[in-house]
């Protein structure tokens, strides 16, 4: 079957939701029967902000893989995956206001400017709020097409906050490679972004060209 027809599949969709799931899942039952390690709660906040980051990269690739394979049907899939980048950095940060900070809503307060990579992830999150709330089909109709872009070309600038938050993160333990993976992706994704531009700028012009 052509991986067109496959993505089309009334299946699919579910299948790519329970795949999105399965890092949670695995989360869960590891800190159900106590597989996580000497300091699961650590553990839970940090793999639940690399989930975050993965998904973002992932979701972020759906339009260039769509592009490049002609295969028009990974589209239906790129909303799914934005929120469940949402989801996932929701429960990062409330992993890190309920085992770092005790849900005290003071204490989160006074920290979030006081550390420069909380801040910084913060930030991201306040994006992402806004992204996640207008990625309906009302919220298109309510902006407008071109604003409705426009926002969400804010996603650039949400993983650039994130990797920035991962990179002051991993600075104390001068361990920067993870950090360079992904910093590379969605260096090779913004980059592969501006040539599209790029190229849909230079087409008018060269159509106006050979009509000259």
């Amino acid at each position: 079957m052509p991986a067109g027809r496959a993505l089309m599949h009334p299946l699919a969709r579910p299948a790519v939701f329970v795949l999105a799931l399965l890092p949670l899942g695995w989360l869960v039952w590891g800190a159900a029967t106590d597989k996580l390690g000497a300091n699961p709660a650590e553990y839970l906040e940090r793999s639940l902000g690399d989930w975050t980051l993965r998904l973002l990269c992932l979701t972020l690739a759906v339009t260039p893989l769509r592009v490049i394979t002609g295969t028009a049907a990974l589209a239906r899939f790129r909303r799914m995956l934005g929120l469940f980048v949402y989801c996932y950095a929701v429960l990062h940060l409330l992993a890190y206001g309920w085992f770092d900070m005790g849900f005290d809503l003071a204490e989160i307060a006074k920290d979030i400017p006081k550390r420069p990579f909380i801040l910084v992830g913060f930030l991201a999150f306040v994006l992402l709020t806004s992204l996640a709330a207008t990625s309906f089909n009302r919220a298109v109709k309510a902006l407008g097409a071109r604003r409705w872009q426009a926002l969400h070309r804010l996603v650039y600038v949400v993983a650039g906050l994130a990797i920035l938050h991962f990179f002051w993160m991993r600075a104390g333990k001068n361990d920067f490679a993870e950090v360079a993976v992904y910093a590379a992706i969605l260096a090779l994704l913004l980059g592969w972004r501006l040539a599209q531009a790029v190229r849909k700028r230079r087409g008018p012009r060269a159509a106006e060209a050979r009509r000259a």
